[in-house]
């Protein structure tokens, strides 16, 4: 009896470990097959696309970068910029919403909620003709203020939420040592959610990083375009550079695994709080 729950606890682990490793290779296979690709001129991807094929054309990489640097660079300022925005705004409207009570406060947060029930497609257009009515079209503000007012939505709701969960007695203590309102929230409420506020910060640079349809509606001046408008660049109606343009998709990557690489303990934290605290 002993061999036989052995044995069968020995086939659960090997049946759960080939799954999991079947898993994670098709998770990694399309980021494999797109390193290959990028090393590759045109006749090696025609005969071969998704095979190692020599000689390697690293070149391709340095092509990539003379085209899409100046792209890189006008996604590091919308991105950074719009972050900046949502992290003060989302912190100073969900301690307020959390710590303060005043008339219609929870009809005005119910409110703010409801805006995450609303698909972005359908505020496409209204959106578009502000910008316009605005003046703001062909401006990095025409990117910027959208992504500021858009990501603080989620982050009102996740900020409200830690910040309420929170004792009411540090605040009180605070209260009491003679600490002013904005000392109680730049001292203690915020170095209490610097995980939720990394965390929140990962997730609106990966949506206005990886952005291409806002973008492509309000920008027609390609000195201002972010590295996925400029990575359409590459391809034309009748011709495709695939190992140029599949080293331009590497190097926009580039920056989010950078990030996420030195922000991974942090994002895990966020998401670990936020489970715990909601």
């Amino acid at each position: 009896m002993t061999i036989r729950k052995y044995v069968r606890s020995s086939y659960n682990d090997w049946l759960k470990t080939s799954l999991l490793l079947g898993i994670t290779c098709c998770i990694f296979y399309p980021f494999v097959s797109l390193l290959i690709a990028s090393v590759k001129d045109m006749d090696q991807f025609i005969r071969s696309p998704w095979t190692i094929t020599f000689p390697l054309h690293f070149e391709n990489y340095i092509g990539a970068w003379r085209a899409v640097r100046g792209y890189v660079l006008n996604s590091f300022i919308a991105s950074g910029c719009s972050v900046i925005g949502v992290l003060i705004l989302s912190a100073f409207t969900g301690y307020v919403f959390a710590r303060y009570k005043f008339a219609g406060r929870e009809i005005l947060y119910l409110l703010i909620l409801g805006l995450l029930m609303i698909p972005g497609v359908l505020t496409l257009v209204p959106s578009f003709m502000l910008i316009k009515d605005l003046g703001l079209r062909n401006t990095r503000f025409a990117l910027i203020i959208p992504y500021i007012s858009g990501g603080q939505v989620f982050g009102i709701f996740l900020l409200r939420s830690f910040f309420a969960s929170l004792p009411e007695e540090l605040f009180e203590s605070a209260r009491i040592d003679g600490g002013s309102d904005w000392q109680i929230f730049t001292r203690v409420g915020v170095p209490l959610c610097k995980a939720i506020l990394g965390t929140l910060a990962i997730i609106n640079v990966l949506g206005t990083w990886n952005d291409l349809i806002w973008p492509l509606v309000t920008l027609s001046d390609p000195k201002l375009w972010t590295i996925p408008l400029g990575l359409m660049g590459f391809r034309t109606q009748y011709y495709t550079v695939w190992g140029v343009l599949f080293s331009g998709y590497l190097i926009a990557a580039v920056p989010l695994l950078i990030v996420f690489v030195f922000t991974s303990k942090l994002f895990v934290e966020g998401l670990t709080a936020g489970a715990l605290k909601m």
